[in-house]
């Protein structure tokens, strides 16, 4: 029998470019800078909880839906503890989820209603286009500053209208490593006020801002927590993506709607993991030790690419490295990310995926979150450009 005739809800989607460019490197047996993981181990203290959870008796079935409630306790302490905001009610305004990917296609499947517009500030992670359509919501992309990648609010004021449902901001921000700042929150509050738009902040790189700034939250400014969906992930805090843990603070109305969504894609996130992450988060040193941990890798992996022809942008916050290569290849970034990867065997991605029509300008991003060991061997290949 024939296949039956299937009409795609993404015709135009194919595999991830973070999917395709890992194959790659591993079919060249290339040091992968390209998908955003580390390649250390999280803090031995959290592994040992783990496996001492995965075996106690009781914890190898369905946590509650929103989360566990000790979890969702030490979540709310350590928000009030790091933002000077009031403690979120663990009760009603926290849920933990799988990932902060899950977080958010969870407020764009409760929020986005068919015909609604979501401003999207480009670049932006690949997810967030796709995930939009598929609530029948429209994208609505709102360019970023060249020179610095932050936002043009003249912009952003002239793309919203009556009907934006939602803007999402991404701070530290992937790709560039550029934050948002109070007055930036503050501008973004007035231009909302007399609005019905929400607000999803994607902020799982919180704890990774350099130079001695602070990260500065949605939750920070109080007529903008009101309206917002805060993301936040473990996986990146404590070195383990593969672990898929992650958390939406969102005030009551707000957190039942993305309750209600999360109740049918997951349910419930897996409850060894919980424990032992709710073990860790009485002790602050971990996270507290981020912008030092990986202001050293930005500032070794910057030192280590100093000789080898590629431009780096400054780096506020995360752990990537963009670099112009303009003065090494005037091929598309596409093509010359794929021919890095076969010649120098270093794999990289190219920042047009992070745009919705493939806006090329000459970029390509690094990913430092490595060993240093392994971000000298990439410098050591690369050198040979």
């Amino acid at each position: 029998m024939p296949t039956p005739a299937l009409l795609s809800k993404l015709p135009d989607v194919g595999t991830s470019i973070f999917s395709v460019m890992s194959q790659l490197a591993q079919e060249h047996s290339a040091i992968n800078l390209a998908q955003g993981f580390p390649d250390y181990d999280p803090p031995q203290e959290l592994l040992e909880d783990l496996a001492r959870h995965a075996t106690t008796p009781g914890h190898q079935q369905y946590a509650p839906m929103p989360g566990l409630p000790r979890l969702r306790e030490a979540i709310s302490h350590k928000t009030a503890l790091l933002y000077g905001v009031p403690a979120p009610d663990p009760a009603t305004e926290i849920t933990i989820t799988s990932g902060a990917t899950e977080a958010l296609y969870a407020v764009l499947a409760a929020v986005v209603h068919p015909g609604d517009d979501v401003l999207v500030l480009e670049p932006a992670y690949d997810l967030y286009g796709p995930a939009i359509r598929l609530q029948g919501g429209r994208p609505v992309y709102v360019p970023l500053r060249p020179t610095d990648f932050r936002p043009d609010w003249d912009q952003v004021a002239a793309a919203l209208t009556p009907r934006t449902r939602l803007i999402m901001l991404n701070t530290p921000h992937n790709p560039s490593g550029a934050v948002l700042t109070a007055e930036d929150w503050n501008t973004l509050a007035a231009l909302l006020e007399n609005t019905d738009t929400l607000v999803l902040s994607d902020e799982v790189y919180e704890h990774m801002v350099f130079d001695g700034q602070p990260h500065r939250s949605a939750l920070q400014h109080p007529q903008l927590a009101e309206r917002s969906f805060v993301l936040s992930s473990f996986g990146k805090t404590y070195h383990a993506t593969g672990w898929k843990v992650g958390y939406c603070v969102a005030p009551p109305a707000l957190t039942a709607e993305v309750r209600r969504v999360h109740q049918f894609l997951t349910f419930a996130v897996h409850t060894p993991t919980q424990h032992a992450l709710a073990d860790v988060l009485s002790h602050a040193d971990h996270f507290r030790e981020l912008p030092g941990f990986y202001q050293h890798k930005r500032d070794l992996f910057a030192e280590l690419l100093t000789d080898t022809g590629f431009e780096l942008l400054p780096v506020a916050g995360a752990y990537f490295q963009l670099a112009r290569y303009r003065q090494l290849s005037s091929l598309p970034d596409v093509e010359f990310a794929r021919r890095l990867t076969a010649e120098t065997r270093v794999a990289v991605v190219p920042v047009s995926a992070f745009y919705h029509d493939g806006h090329d300008d000459g970029l390509i991003r690094f990913c430092f979150a490595k060993r240093d060991e392994t971000l000298q061997a990439a410098a050591e290949r690369l050198s040979r450009l």
